[in-house]
């Protein structure tokens, strides 16, 4: 499934002690084979150290320096991970700051630095020339001739593409790494040798962060450790792998030990990511440059031990501050939009359908928080609820409180009478609970607030939410329609943690009360009569599945374009203490084909505002015929 696990190092190291340093380089490659790496990236100069300031100009260190790539050449003979060690070359009378790119006994390529620093702590140009952009020489070492040296060097292994750079290059203008993705690179490396000095490193993990998300690409970085000279600068050992802009694993620095880390990357989904991305492939197209390819194969390219973190729910930021500012984020544009459609249609009134389930309590929340913002009267929320056959006391007790809690202007209409009408005119028997049974009720709502929001010169709010439209959980011109809907690219299990959010930090007293309790409810759309103790009987995860899983699969299937294994191979993976994977497939290939022949609801959606990364408007995100098949995807 394309995965490969990277890894980062910082030897311990001895200034000029180039023997010492490859004992430790060496053990650093065993740690990294004993986790199934097949990249491994050290820091800059690592075979000599970086600190040798004049000692580069002799010819002793630059002997030893060159011997001991030859060492790591014939240590790496059989072992199945590509090295990538910083040393110096003597080619043509000029001194390079290179990374040497070895597999397998061999020396793939060497690449120099090109931007050499000259200011500040920094004056390498006093020893090392730089490299020329975009360029490719063959050139002869005393144990291997014809070794690719040059700035434009890919190293492919079938999907992945590997290239690097040297420190400075990260920090230039436009960086080389940029032009080598642009080449096809997809995996960068970047051989550092990046001092310490107060808040330093958190502007080089932004920019390592940074440059994975422009390039969409994975980032590797290896900086020098503690261990180089103090004379006057101090090291860090900084290590970082990045994918796509997220850091993905990240060490404690002044560590005093050989220390490497590892982490899985999803090639993948970053190809994925560049087939979507078109300003990309036009970059791609605009730039008139070829890469020196060199290509290698891996013994064994598996990942043996699976350990990349997958979360349970993709859509909702796991760390709790985080969650908090994206919740905080996401009332903010739903209320923003709304609040523009208002001023656009000049209308100061709003009408909601509150069951007191969760989707109807999200749009409420959003709607008072647009009042807020345009200094509108609360009563000019209109709110009413609906009850029919199966509302239970539970849910209507909440929505009237909640209602009421937030000074809207509440109304209840009972649709029963009003549904046997219409069975009775369109000759359906009350007794059969099929889909007439349900979507009359369901359009007879929609109908009502409708006509509300007319005779009020408001407009009527749509409440229902991603993982509904994803799944066609609606009712097609039911609760599918409405005039602007808030929570249409909101999937449920975020929804559920935008009312928990409202519920700790926004409001207090008996609303946070009645909002915990709504949290509380199995989801349902009470279409079918109330259980013998008064209770919901058609609870929707018991029909169509989980919605975290359902959740789940949209987001990988959508946002990602994963393939069926891919899908199930990660789902199992999250969810491996939770759902059999008997189970993970079952409820794949419902939301499979409830995906596809539900379409035709998604290509009539009222207007709504895009909130996270994955959307399903017609207008935007989704573009897709209504009778695709879905064979092709069971």
């Amino acid at each position: 499934m394309n995965f490969i696990r990277t890894a980062a190092a910082c030897p311990v190291t001895k200034v000029a002690d180039v023997e010492f340093n490859v004992k430790n380089i060496k053990e650093c490659i065993d740690l990294a084979l004993n986790e199934n790496s097949k990249l491994i990236v050290f820091p800059e100069l690592s075979i000599t150290s970086y600190s040798c300031g004049d000692l580069f100009s002799q010819n002793e260190l630059l002997d030893k320096s060159d011997k001991a790539i030859q060492d790591l050449c014939n240590y790496s003979r059989e072992k199945d991970i590509m090295i990538s060690v910083g040393a110096p070359l003597l080619h043509n009378y000029s001194l390079y700051n290179c990374a040497y790119i070895i597999y397998s006994g061999k020396i793939l390529g060497i690449i120099p630095k090109i931007h050499i620093p000259n200011y500040s702590e920094f004056y390498e140009k006093r020893w090392f020339a730089g490299g020329k952009p975009f360029y490719c020489e063959k050139i002869h070492l005393t144990f291997q001739k014809y070794v690719p040296f040059g700035t434009n060097l890919i190293s492919k292994a079938g999907d992945i593409n590997f290239s690097f750079e040297i420190c400075e290059d990260l920090w230039a203008a436009i960086p080389p790494s940029s032009y080598l993705s642009l080449m096809g690179a997809n995996i960068i490396g970047n051989l550092s040798a990046s001092n310490e000095i107060v808040s330093k490193s958190q502007y080089r993990k932004e920019l390592v962060s940074s440059q994975s998300a422009k390039n969409i690409s994975a980032y590797v970085y290896s900086s020098s450790g503690v261990h180089e000279s103090t004379t006057d600068l101090l090291f860090s050992g900084h290590l970082i792998i990045s994918e796509n802009g997220s850091v993905i694993k990240e060490n404690e620095r002044f560590q005093r030990h050989n220390e490497i880390i590892t982490s899985i990357i999803d090639i993948d989904k970053l190809n994925h990511e560049r087939m979507k991305n078109l300003s990309f492939r036009d970059s791609m197209n605009s730039l008139n440059l070829q890469a020196e390819i060199i290509p290698f194969e891996f013994k064994d390219p598996s990942i043996k031990n699976f350990d990349r973190r997958i979360e349970m729910h993709p859509f909702v930021p796991s760390d709790e501050k985080v969650r908090k500012e994206r919740c905080e984020e996401i009332f903010k544009i739903q209320a923003s939009a709304l609040a523009k459609r208002l001023e656009h249609t000049s209308s100061k009134k709003v009408v909601l359908g509150i069951s007191g389930g969760l989707d109807s309590t999200l749009a409420l929340l959003v709607a008072v928080k647009t009042f807020e913002l345009l200094d509108y009267p609360m009563k000019n929320i209109l709110t009413i609820t609906m009850p029919g056959f199966g509302t239970t006391d539970r849910t209507y007790k909440n929505a009237v409180n909640l209602c009421k809690e937030l000074g809207t202007t509440f109304k209840e209409i009972n649709i029963v009478d009003a549904c046997l009408q219409h069975f009775k005119d369109i000759g359906h028997n009350p007794d059969i609970h099929d889909v007439t049974y349900e979507n009359v009720q369901a359009r007879e709502r929609t109908q009502i607030l409708m006509d509300i929001a007319n005779k009020e010169r408001g407009i009527l709010i749509g409440t229902g939410d991603l993982s509904e439209l994803a799944l066609g959980w609606c009712t097609y011109n039911g609760d599918h329609m409405s005039m602007y809907s808030v929570n249409s690219s909101i999937p449920k299990t975020l929804v559920r943690y935008l009312v928990q959010y409202a519920a700790e930090y926004e409001t207090y007293g008996e609303i946070s009360d009645t909002l915990m309790d709504i949290l509380g409810t199995p989801v349902s759309p009470e279409l079918l009569p109330k259980d013998k103790k008064g209770e919901i009987s058609q609870k929707t995860e018991d029909i169509i599945g989980p919605y975290e899983l359902h959740d789940f699969f949209l987001y990988y299937f959508i946002r990602q374009g994963a393939d069926n294994d891919k899908i199930i191979f990660l789902a199992n993976h999250a969810f491996k203490n939770i759902y059999d994977e008997e189970t993970i497939k079952k409820w794949f290939e419902v939301f499979i084909k409830r995906f596809f022949s539900q379409q035709f609801k998604r290509s009539a959606l009222p207007d709504g505002p895009k909130v996270g990364s994955v959307g399903l408007s017609p207008r935007g995100d989704w573009r897709m015929p209504s009778d695709a098949s879905s064979r092709s995807f069971l």
